[in-house]
C-alpha cells in the first residue's frame, strides 16, 4: 500500500533529500511545501495519508502546525522530524498530538516502518524515541519513591517531570487531560514546597535529582 505523503519543510535540500531517499519504499511523496500555511492549504484542498512535519522552521514551527493541524485534522497521522532528539520536542511532540518522531540521519526503512505504523495503528512505534517519551510522561510517580528535595503529591511530581521536560502550562494540560487553571495551582504548590524561585530554578533541581531519566 502506497502512503500519500505530504513533506513539510523549509529547506529546499531537505524536501529533495527525503523525496530521493524514499524512493522504492511505501512511502508516496505527493506534494512537498516549504512553510506551514502551505501546508494548511494543500490539506484544505487535497487529501493525504500522513503529514511529515520538520520541527525546526522559520516561519511557522513544526510544533505550532502540528496544533494548527489537529485541531482542522483531528485524526491525520502526523509525524515530525528532525536532525535532534532533544527531550524537549519529543515531549512537546507528544503533549501537541503527534504520532510520531523521526531523525533525518534515519534510514529510509526506519522512516517508512514509522509512517506505515502511524497510519495503520494511530499511534506511536512501541520502542520508539517518541514512544519511550510517552510512556515517561504518563508514569505514575507514587511521592513515597521521591527524593526529599522533593516534597510534592504523586500529581505534583508528575507536573514538575512535565516541567523538566520543558512543557509551557497549555501543554502540560493537554497531556495531563487538565485544565491550565489546575496545571498553574500545581505548579505554585511546587514552587512553594520546593522552595523554588520560579520554574526554571525547580526544573533544573528536577533534572539534577533524576526525574526525567
Amino acid at each position: 500500500m502506497s502512503l500519500k505523503t505530504l513533506v513539510v519543510d523549509d529547506h529546499e535540500a531537505a524536501r529533495l533529500g527525503l523525496m530521493e531517499l524514499l524512493v522504492g519504499t511505501a512511502v508516496s511523496v505527493a506534494k512537498t511545501v516549504a512553510d506551514g500555511e502551505s501546508a494548511l492549504r494543500y490539506l484544505d484542498e487535497d487529501k493525504c495519508d500522513v503529514v511529515l512535519i520538520d520541527v525546526q522552521m522559520k516561519k511557522m514551527d513544526g510544533l505550532t502546525l502540528l496544533t494548527s493541524i489537529r485541531q482542522a485534522h483531528p485524526n491525520l497521522p502526523v509525524v515530525l522530524i528532525s536532525a535532534y532528539d532533544y527531550p524537549v520536542y519529543l515531549a512537546r511532540a507528544v503533549a501537541n498530538g503527534a504520532h510520531d518522531y523521526v531523525l533525518k540521519s534515519d534510514s529510509a526503512g526506519q522512516i517508512e516502518q514509522t509512517l506505515s505504523h502511524a497510519c495503520e495503528s494511530g499511534s506511536s512505534y512501541p520502542g520508539g524515541r517518541l514512544d519511550n517519551v510517552k510512556k515517561k510522561m504518563s508514569e505514575t510517580i507514587r511521592s513515597n519513591q521521591l527524593p526529599p528535595e522533593l516534597p510534592v503529591t504523586s500529581r505534583e511530581a508528575q507536573v514538575l517531570r512535565h516541567i523538566a521536560f520543558g512543557l509551557s502550562n497549555r501543554e502540560i494540560a493537554k497531556s495531563l487531560g487538565i485544565s491550565v487553571e489546575t496545571v498553574k495551582e500545581h505548579v505554585q504548590n511546587i514552587l512553594r514546597k520546593t522552595g523554588a524561585s520560579d520554574r526554571t530554578d525547580v526544573a533544573v533541581r528536577a533534572v539534577r535529582l533524576g526525574l526525567v531519566d
